[in-house]
């Protein structure tokens, strides 16, 4: 593993392991310093902790992991890491609880790619599709309050 960081991190890789708990996502990035805009500014997340080959964010009551692909080196994975190429095909990473207006106004400041525009969906929700320097494609939705939501189809009467 290579690392580019100098000095201490701000805890021992062990210590952190023994606070995570559940599912945890981890995504490989090229470049931590690159990838941090879309996770601070399009997420909303606070920057917990950002050296150059580790850094964490929060929002949302989720916590997540950025790891730079240099520390995969030797690692099996990362011989699967395609450079410019979009990763995490078939995978959208949801945010609950992002404004998905705020989060296409801030991507499109960035000029980032904006998959989908924010949109008021059938099953209750407003969410966009926007995508990360990395290729990752990230849904951010909020609740649609109950004045918002579709209206029940009319049902049809017996043999109709």
């Amino acid at each position: 593993m290579v690392k580019l960081r100098t000095g201490d991190p701000w805890m021992r890789a062990a210590e952190y392991a023994r606070t995570l708990s559940g599912l945890t996502v981890n995504l490989l990035v090229q470049d931590i310093e690159r990838a941090l805009p879309f996770h601070l500014q399009v997420l909303g997340a606070e920057l917990v902790y950002s050296d150059p080959d580790f850094a964490v964010l929060r929002a949302a009551g989720a916590e997540w992991m950025l790891h730079a692909d240099h520390t995969y080196e030797g690692h099996p994975l990362g011989n699967t890491l395609g450079h410019g190429e979009r990763r995490g095909a078939g995978m959208e990473i949801r945010l609950h609880g992002r404004d998905p207006d705020e989060a296409v106004s801030a991507a499109l400041q960035l000029g980032l790619e904006v998959m989908l525009e924010a949109k008021d969906k059938g099953h209750g929700v407003r969410e966009a599709f926007l995508v990360d320097l990395d290729g990752y494609v990230w849904v951010l939705d909020v609740i649609l309050p109950p004045d918002r939501l579709p209206k029940p189809a009319p049902s049809k009467p017996p043999g109709a």
